[in-house]
């Protein structure tokens, strides 16, 4: 119990260190900052002194955090004080010293004043350079951040033949810069806030004025406002904390690492979350059709376009239901397959010892794994390894009469059909729900699949992302908005913004502008 209540003080007697200011005398207030970080081997601590009057001034920084040539200019401008300010008159004082270099030494807008401690922590963490001027109780902060950066680079996750090859970084400023470049509007507005208790991530949500459904945005800003966590490492943590439905495996907000997808959700009157530190950024509300559509749809001709789409929707179809239907088929359903075809499975089965059930099983398990591992590995080996041991397993099993080959082509054009699905978490979700769809199959044939179909649409229509219907422009159907779900149509015919835009502004301003040069 004594224990608990030193401990009990220890954390209340930090807390007040943290919010209390700064005293003015220097080595105590830069002993107790060092102390407030741990005495941490990257914070550095450079001192000068002046003249005429003579302070002391100290300069610090997080070495890692700020960028050096930014940390010198910062310093030379800081410590340019010249004994005379301006008109001739002399500053005979610390504290006109301190001002004349808040006021005329440092350039405007990139300097601010800090009082307290906890401000102090705030500053330097986020890679801003401090001055403390020795018997004023106050500190100028300048943002000096940079450092080591990954560079703008191709996309890997979301790879097209023809459009940008930018992709988002790590840095928060950065990827907003690269919607600032496609979208030169002043409407596009980024409002910024803080998460986690611990890691104090900068987060900021940046939507269209005027496009943006003020509803839908209003309740992104309570859900994130909701957030109590320690830390916010990764965009992912959001999109679990503020997702309306946890008990789904279908996501429920999209996320992307290419610039020009965001711009174009923007455009659609959807609202976009930065996270520093990782370069996927979400995009809210999302629907299930969204992920099966590309930016590479709107490059394209209209009519390949849709061809394309169609094939992924397809492809969704048989990566999900494909084993389960040729499992039912072997087990309950014989009389559909045609008879020469039911005779040359029959010849392929005879010697294997499992239930199709158990053989489907193992193969999906076995590429699960294989899929896993080349992921895993390095991108030369996890390629060998992926393919090597993919066609090495697949034919070893069917040597040892462990499988049927017509089970491995099934297995195989499952696993393929699921890398056209553009969005990973969508591809994921068809992983795991393939598993369930096989188990119910295996039981209840065709009648089981057609059951567990229809209770996954109802599921699908029963989920909302932020208030918008998940299944959305189907379920509500929207006519006008059937132009870009299933099909592409011409660009000059998608006149309309999708229903999650404000109802204000649904008709597109190039579209408005015609009209009123008609008339």
């Amino acid at each position: 119990m004594a224990a608990q209540t030193k401990e009990k003080k220890q954390s209340q007697s930090a807390d007040s260190n943290l919010s209390s200011p700064l005293s003015g005398n220097l080595e105590e207030d830069l002993q107790l900052i060092g102390q407030g970080l741990g005495n941490s081997m990257d914070l550095i601590i450079r001192r000068f002194k002046m003249i005429n009057p003579a302070p002391q001034v100290a300069v610090i920084y997080m070495e890692g955090l700020t960028d050096k040539e930014l940390v010198d200019d910062f310093i030379s401008h800081a410590l340019s004080y010249q004994s005379v300010g301006e008109e001739g008159r002399k500053l005979s004082t610390v504290q006109e010293v301190f001002n004349y270099i808040k006021e005329k030494a440092l350039t405007p807008g990139k300097s601010q004043s800090l009082t307290d401690r906890n401000g102090l922590y705030e500053a330097l963490l986020s890679g801003n350079t401090l001055v403390l001027v020795e018997g004023v109780p106050e500190a100028l902060s300048g943002d000096t951040s940079g450092g080591e950066v990954r560079p703008v680079s191709e996309a890997g996750t979301q790879v097209s033949i023809r459009g940008s090859k930018e992709s988002f970084t790590e840095t928060i400023s950065v990827n907003i810069s690269l919607v600032r470049r496609r979208i030169k509007n002043p409407n596009l507005w980024v409002e910024p806030m803080k998460l986690g208790a611990v890691t104090q991530t900068n987060v900021a949500i940046m939507y269209i004025q005027g496009l943006a459904d003020k509803d839908v945005l209003q309740k992104l800003k309570e859900k994130l406002k909701e957030i109590r966590v320690d830390s916010i490492l990764e965009s992912g943590y959001i999109e679990q904390l503020i997702e309306e439905s946890g008990y789904t495996p279908f996501p429920t907000l999209y996320n992307t690492e290419r610039p020009d997808s965001v711009a174009g959700n923007l455009l659609d009157g959807r609202i976009a979350v930065f996270v520093d530190g990782t370069p996927f950024v979400l995009i809210a509300p999302a629907t299930f059709f969204m992920f099966f559509h590309t930016v590479e749809d709107y490059y394209q001709r209209f009519d390949i376009a849709t061809l394309i789409r169609l094939l992924r929707f397809l492809c969704f179809l048989i990566s999900m239901f494909g084993p389960a239907i040729f499992v039912a088929a072997l087990n309950f359903h014989q009389e559909m397959i045609p008879t020469p075809l039911l005779i040359n499975l029959a010849s392929q089965r005879e010697g294997v010892p499992f239930p199709a059930f158990v053989e489907a099983l193992m193969m999906e398990v076995t590429f699960e794994i294989i899929r896993e591992a080349g992921i895993r590995l390095p991108s030369p080996i996890g390629q060998t390894v992926s393919i090597i041991g993919g066609l090495v397993l697949g034919q070893a099993a069917v040597q040892a009469g462990i499988v049927s080959p017509a089970m491995v082509i099934v297995v195989s054009l499952t696993g393929i059909s699921s890398f056209t699905t553009p969005a990973f978490n969508m591809a994921l979700s068809v992983r795991f729900l393939r598993f369930v769809i096989v188990f119910v199959a295996a039981f209840m044939g065709l009648y089981g699949i057609v059951i567990l179909a229809l209770m996954m649409i109802a599921h699908l229509c029963s989920l909302r992302s932020l208030g918008v219907p998940y299944m959305s422009p189907l379920g509500p159907f929207d006519p006008e908005a059937q132009k870009d779900t299933l099909i592409r149509s011409p660009i000059h015919f998608m006149k309309i913004r999708p229903r999650l835009a404000d109802k204000s502004n649904v008709r597109k301003k190039a579209d408005k502008e015609k009209q009123g040069n008609q008339a």
